[in-house]
């Protein structure tokens, strides 16, 4: 039946009672309808969030309202965020895929709005973002050019400066060692398991168990990742990464057994507390990453996300199978996984030297000549 489905008009607005703001109170019943459509489509709160987010910025630079809005208006929104505020791709697709989908609910005859707006206003909303005039998503990897992993120098130095401003701060017998010493130790977590920001910021003690098959991990030998990068629609994606280096076993182990106990926000059961809540913020934990970068004069580029490009790149380096790598960091494709895999010019130089040097040898043997006949 016409308007019993989630968002539909007249769920929104009741038939025969005046607004006294019609058009504010229209534009906001079509908010609160889109959003209960897209609660309806199992959408996360934070994604329904920032597209109503976009929407309402889209409204507020054209001065307009959904049924007034025209392909045009797009066109100069987008021109703006490019020239002036110089956006990333990425930000002003995103954008783009936020007004489409409004336009598209507003449009849908299923809703009603089309037939509310011309009852109120005399005209009607229309679809404003079309094929061309909006990005096409056609890249695996839409990063920045300058985005990249750490070298093997670089990440030694930054995880030893990052313990050093732990020996510094507590020398001084000033009491912001604790969050020091967190933050180097998580530092070394994201790296040591190939992290995102998200998944190591929600660990819990719970999230790391044996590995029957690596006993001399002790209790650290699997990390169980709870709260992976989720597609529309879907809850977080679970993995379970194995341990492969043992300095992380230490790590983790001094972290648990004498210093995170000493945070009285610790009884919570997460993994980082902060010395507030149960919970370190990320904005503690962007801040501290580049403060820690800036001071080494590290290259700018270099991100959290860094941490999870190096683990990817380390470990092939190294001589991992490409295919254990890619479920670690748990990518559906290993296309996905080759992106992150940024081979530095050294690991380069000497594999190049390796075939090299091999096919001289060979060329110089002594019984070449006789094996050739």
């Amino acid at each position: 039946m016409r308007g019993e489905v989630p968002g539909a008009a007249r769920l929104r607005l009741v038939d025969g009672v005046p607004l006294l703001r019609p058009e504010e109170q229209v534009f906001t019943a079509m908010l609160d309808g889109w959003r209960n459509q897209q609660l309806a489509r199992n959408l996360s709160f934070g994604t329904i969030e920032s597209r109503q987010r976009a929407v309402r910025a889209f409204a507020h630079s054209a001065d307009a309202l959904p049924w007034v809005w025209t392909p045009q208006l797009v066109d100069e929104w987008m021109g703006d965020l490019r020239s002036v505020r110089d956006l990333k791709r990425s930000t002003l697709r995103n954008y783009q895929d936020a007004l489409r989908s409004f336009c598209h609910y507003l449009t849908d005859p299923a809703y009603g709005w089309a037939a509310e707006c011309e009852d109120r206003f005399g005209t009607h909303p229309i679809q404003v973002v079309h094929e061309w005039n909006s990005a096409v998503h056609v890249q695996e990897a839409e990063a920045e050019p300058t985005k990249r992993a750490f070298t093997l120098e670089e990440i030694q130095a930054f995880l030893d400066y990052a313990d050093d401003q732990v020996t510094a701060v507590r020398g001084r017998g000033r009491k912001g060692w604790l969050p020091a010493f967190r933050d180097a130790t998580l530092f070394k977590v994201a790296y040591g398991y190939g992290l995102r920001r998200r998944e190591t910021r929600m660990l819990d003690p719970v999230d790391f168990g044996r590995n029957p098959q690596a006993p001399e991990f002790g209790d650290h030998g699997v990390c169980c990742i709870r709260y992976g990068k989720a597609k529309p629609g879907s809850p977080p994606k679970r993995r379970s990464v194995l341990t492969v280096w043992g300095w992380i076993v230490e790590a983790a182990d001094q972290w648990e057994t004498e210093v995170r106990p000493r945070f009285s926000t610790a009884t919570a059961g997460t993994y980082w507390p902060s010395e507030r809540g149960p919970r370190v913020g990320y904005s503690q934990i962007n801040t501290r990453f580049a403060i820690y970068r800036d001071a080494l004069g590290l290259d700018p580029a270099l991100d959290f996300h860094s941490f999870r490009r190096s683990y990817v790149t380390h470990l092939i380096e190294a001589g991992w199978d490409a295919r254990f790598v890619q479920e670690q960091v748990g990518h559906e494709h290993a296309s996905t996984t080759s992106i992150y895999t940024c081979v530095s010019s050294d690991f380069r130089t000497r594999t190049l030297r390796r075939a090299l040097d091999a096919t001289l040898d060979a060329a110089l043997r002594p019984d070449r000549a006789g094996s050739s006949r």
